[in-house]
């Protein structure tokens, strides 16, 4: 009876975590739909245009996430180097021939498809860092080891970057936060933290269009382009503590361009008000505690830094968009995970639950 006991305890994954994506990726579909029908019928004459895209990004995200969880983690460590070298073509691949979209190039065609490779390079990096660092976790407390870890990843931060700035930025966090996981001392982060401090003003510096964001951030009223972050205050403000009701924000109606896609928290601030507003923040709250928990519990460096890269990466990305959206920061064009408007982002987010998930198999039975 025993030795069954610990084999269903092995088998089974983590509730909490599958519960709270459920939910988040529900509410997403709910909210998506909410902010994007008045765009897809003016655009396509189809109120569920946008809604019926994302709910089958998601059905197939659910479907790579169930599957993942069921592969033992460790048989991924074989597909990191590949996996990487994969993201390279493929960021490299957009610079060329990508499809540019508000004028950025950040999607490759393939038939009636279209994704985005810099959100294959999240995971990409999330098992490429998490098996280098595992398998040379006694060397990671030496200096010349981390640089050379972030040194790695500077040829994708550099591709994403050149069109999608946040991007390289959530990949760099995520390599800092898997070197802390492995070597938790703080003064090598001072010295990371001022290294990648340098290479983003370097980028910034490359382009007047980031360094004219700057200015907007600042002055938004002043300049053309701080419409849209002006049109998310406005909505923000209006919802009040409990909202308009679901269905009623006005600055979807054409107010906020692309509501749908960068700026749909702010759509949740108008419909739901500040209620709603801390329900989601505390819902992805939840999810990163768990992630957390399961890194914490997880004996194996190799699974602990998966769940620790995963955490990090949802974080960061909850943490910029909701940023930009209160224009606490610049724009920076970041999307809210299963939220916002986006096939690839999803699925990609759910494929790196999966490992999380599957991580959280081998942790009960660990305890």
């Amino acid at each position: 009876m025993g030795r069954d006991r610990r084999s269903d305890a092995k088998d089974s994954a983590d509730a909490v975590l599958l519960i709270l994506v459920l939910i988040l990726a529900v509410f997403g579909l709910v909210m998506l739909y909410s902010t994007s029908a008045y765009n897809g019928r003016v655009k396509f004459a189809d109120p569920a245009y946008y809604f019926k895209k994302q709910l089958f990004a998601t059905s197939i995200g659910l479907m790579a996430m169930y599957l993942i969880s069921l592969v033992d983690y460790r048989r991924f460590i074989p597909a990191a180097v590949p996996a990487y070298l994969l993201s390279l073509a493929l960021s490299t691949a957009v610079l060329f021939i990508g499809d540019e979209y508000n004028g950025s190039k950040r999607w490759l065609s393939l038939g009636p498809l279209s994704f985005q490779p810099s959100e294959f390079a999240k995971l990409a990096v999330v098992i490429l860092l998490a098996s280098i660092v595992s398998r040379e976790a006694e060397h990671m407390k030496s200096w010349r080891s981390m640089f050379l870890v972030i040194l790695l990843v500077l040829p994708i931060v550099g591709l994403v970057g050149a069109n999608n700035l946040s991007t390289a930025v959530i990949i760099l966090g995520i390599a800092v936060i898997l070197l802390f996981v492995a070597n938790p001392k703080f003064l090598p982060f001072l010295w990371l933290g001022a290294l990648g401090v340098g290479f983003i003003a370097i980028f910034l510096s490359l382009a007047s269009y980031r360094l004219e964001r700057l200015a907007i951030w600042r002055h938004p009223e002043l300049y053309e382009k701080g419409y849209q972050t002006l049109q998310g205050l406005y909505a923000i403000g209006s919802g009040g503590i409990f909202g308009v009701g679901l269905g009623n924000s006005m600055q979807k109606l054409g107010f906020v361009p692309e509501a749908q896609n960068d700026m749909i928290f702010s759509i949740i601030c108008e419909e739901l008000g500040l209620f709603g507003a801390c329900v989601v923040i505390f819902l992805f709250s939840l999810l990163i505690w768990r992630l957390m928990v399961i890194a914490t519990h997880t004996q194996e460096l190799f699974g602990a830094l998966l769940a620790a890269g995963v955490m990090g990466h949802i974080m960061i990305q909850v943490i910029l968009n909701i940023a930009v959206v209160t224009n606490t920061i610049p724009n920076t064009g970041i999307t809210l995970p299963f939220i916002s408007y986006g096939g690839t982002s999803v699925v990609f987010l759910l494929s790196e639950l999966g490992l999380a998930l599957n991580v959280s198999r081998g942790v009960k039975k660990e305890r």
